[in-house]
C-alpha cells in the first residue's frame, strides 16, 4: 500500500514536472515581449502601415467602448461627404431624435432640438467634448432616422472585418448589446485616419463652434483626450500623440483609443476597461493615458523594420536541369523582399526558412528569372509571407542531348512500344515460315526412289 502511494506521489511530481516546463517554454522567442503586460482588461498595439501587432491583450474579448463609438458615428459621416450626399458646410436642422438613446449625465455641447449647425461643428463636436447629440444629428443627416444610421453602423462594421463589434446606438452610451473589441476598435480608427478632416479634428486642443440660432454667442469646446490637452486631465501630454478618442462609463470602464508619430513611425494604440490606481482622484491614476504612453515608448523603442527575406539569401537547395548546355544545376534566390518590424532583440538569423520546389528537376532551356518554387519565413510558429524561388542563371540547352532525349523519349511512348513489337512478332513470324517453308523443301527431296542401276566391280564369290 505504501509503495502504491509512493509510486502515486512520484506520478504525480513528474506530470506536475511536464507542465512547468510547458508553461516556461511556451515563449513568444523575445524577452521584450514576454516582459511586456499592459494594466488594462484588453489593449491592443499596432503599426497601421503594415497592420503587424507589436502587443495584444485579449484583443478579441468583448468589451463596452463607450465614446470611442463617436470615431464610426463620424467616419460614416465623413464618408458620405466623399460620396457628395453631404458637406462639411451645410447646415442642418437638429430634429427630434437628438437624444435618442442618450441617459443622464451624457457629455455634451448643448445643442438644442431645433438648432441649425453645420456638419463640420457637429463633427468637431462629437470628437473634441465628446458630445452624444451631435452624433444623433449627424445620424439623421446622413439616414434620414438615428435607428437607419445604426444599421449602417454595423454594416460598415462587417466590411471592415469588425467581427467582435455590434453597435446599438450612435454615440456609446451603455447598452448591453453595444460591444466591440480592442483589435476591432484598432480597424475602426485605421480607417478613420485615413480622412485628413478626421486627424485634424483629433489632434485639436479645443475649438470654436459659431453662433447659431438658439446660441448667439460661439462655444468653445475642449478635447478630452489628456494626451492632447491639460484642459479636463493634466500631466499626461504626449508629445507624439495624433488623436484619437477617449471613452468611459461604470460598465466600460476608462478607455482610450490613440496615435503617435515618432521618427516618421506611426502606431495605433487601444486599452480598453482600465481603472483609476486605488487612492487616486482627479487627473491622477489615470491608467488609461499613463499605460499608452508606456505602450507607445515600449514600441517605438524597442521595434525596428527588419529585411526578413530578400535576394541575398543563401544556402537555398539547388535544383538539377537536365539537357543543359555546360551545367547540370541551377541556383535559386528569393523574388521580392519581405520586411517586418521585429522587436530588437530577435534577428533575421532566428527565423526558419521553408523551401517549396515545383519539380525536383527542370528541363532545359531555363530561363533567368524563371519562378522554380517558393520560400516561406517564418519566426515561433509565425509566417510571415513568402516569396517565389527563381533560377539565378539561365541555361541553354544542349542540341545533342535534346536529340537524344527525343529519340528516347519517342521510343518510350505505349504505342510506340506496342508498334514495335507488333513488328518484332511479324518478322519473327516471317523468320520462321521462312524456316518451316525450306524444311519441307528439304524433306521431300529425300523421299525420292533412286532408279538408276547399281554398278559392283566385284566378282561374286563362289559356293
Amino acid at each position: 500500500m505504501k509503495k502504491s502511494r509512493l509510486l502515486s506521489l512520484l506520478l504525480s511530481l513528474v506530470l506536475m514536472t511536464g507542465l512547468l516546463t510547458t508553461f516556461a517554454s511556451a515563449s513568444s522567442g523575445s524577452a521584450i515581449l514576454d516582459e511586456m503586460d499592459v494594466n488594462a482588461k484588453a489593449a491592443v498595439l499596432v503599426d497601421p502601415d503594415t497592420n503587424e501587432i507589436l502587443y495584444e491583450k485579449n484583443a478579441h474579448e468583448k468589451m463596452y467602448p463607450a465614446s470611442i463609438t463617436k470615431v464610426m458615428t463620424c467616419l460614416l459621416t465623413l464618408e458620405a461627404v466623399d460620396e457628395g450626399k453631404l458637406s462639411l458646410e451645410q447646415t442642418v436642422t437638429a430634429g427630434a431624435g437628438i437624444h435618442t438613446g442618450i441617459g443622464s449625465g451624457a457629455s455634451t455641447a448643448d445643442i438644442k432640438e431645433g438648432e441649425q449647425i453645420r456638419i463640420i461643428d457637429l463633427l468637431y463636436a462629437a470628437l473634441i467634448p465628446s458630445a452624444n447629440e451631435a452624433c444623433n444629428v449627424m445620424a439623421e443627416a446622413v439616414a434620414g432616422d438615428v435607428a437607419s444610421f445604426v444599421e449602417l453602423m454595423n454594416q460598415r462594421a462587417a466590411e471592415l472585418g469588425m467581427t467582435d463589434t455590434h453597435f446599438a446606438n450612435t454615440h456609446g452610451y451603455h447598452d448591453d448589446n453595444h460591444y466591440t473589441s480592442a483589435y476591432d476598435v484598432f480597424l475602426m480608427c485605421q480607417q478613420a485616419m485615413k480622412h485628413e478632416t478626421f486627424r485634424t479634428i483629433v489632434t485639436t486642443k479645443s475649438y470654436d463652434m459659431p453662433a447659431t440660432n438658439i446660441h448667439p454667442e460661439p462655444r468653445t469646446v475642449h478635447s478630452t483626450n489628456a494626451l492632447i490637452s491639460n484642459w479636463n486631465v493634466t500631466g499626461y501630454l504626449y508629445s507624439y500623440a495624433t488623436g484619437i478618442k477617449t471613452g468611459h462609463t461604470n460598465e466600460s470602464g476608462y478607455c482610450l483609443a490613440a496615435a503617435a508619430t515618432k521618427d516618421d513611425r506611426s502606431l495605433i494604440s487601444v486599452v480598453m476597461g482600465c481603472e483609476r490606481e486605488p487612492g487616486t482622484s482627479g487627473s491622477k491614476g489615470r491608467t488609461d493615458f499613463s499605460e499608452t504612453i508606456r505602450m507607445f515608448e515600449w514600441g517605438f523603442d524597442n521595434f525596428s523594420t527588419q529585411t526578413i527575406l530578400d535576394s541575398t539569401k543563401r544556402d537555398i537547395p539547388e535544383i538539377e536541369v537536365t539537357l543543359g548546355k555546360g551545367t547540370n544545376y541551377v541556383t535559386l534566390e528569393p523574388q521580392g523582399e519581405i520586411t517586418a518590424l521585429l522587436p530588437n532583440d530577435v534577428s533575421t538569423e532566428d527565423f526558419q526558412y521553408n523551401y517549396t520546389l515545383n519539380a525536383n528537376t527542370v528541363e532545359a532551356p531555363v530561363e533567368k528569372g524563371q519562378v522554380l518554387g517558393t520560400i516561406t519565413a517564418s519566426f515561433n510558429d509565425k509566417e510571415y509571407g513568402s516569396l517565389p524561388l527563381v533560377a539565378s542563371i539561365g541555361v541553354e540547352v544542349d542540341p545533342l542531348m535534346y536529340n537524344l532525349d527525343r529519340i528516347q523519349k519517342f521510343f518510350s511512348q505505349l504505342w510506340v512500344k506496342i508498334l514495335l513489337v507488333i513488328i518484332l512478332v511479324v518478322i519473327l513470324l516471317l523468320i520462321v515460315r521462312r524456316l518451316v517453308f525450306r524444311g519441307r523443301r528439304g524433306g521431300r527431296r529425300g523421299g525420292y526412289s533412286y532408279s538408276g542401276r547399281s554398278h559392283y566391280s566385284g566378282r561374286r564369290r563362289r559356293r
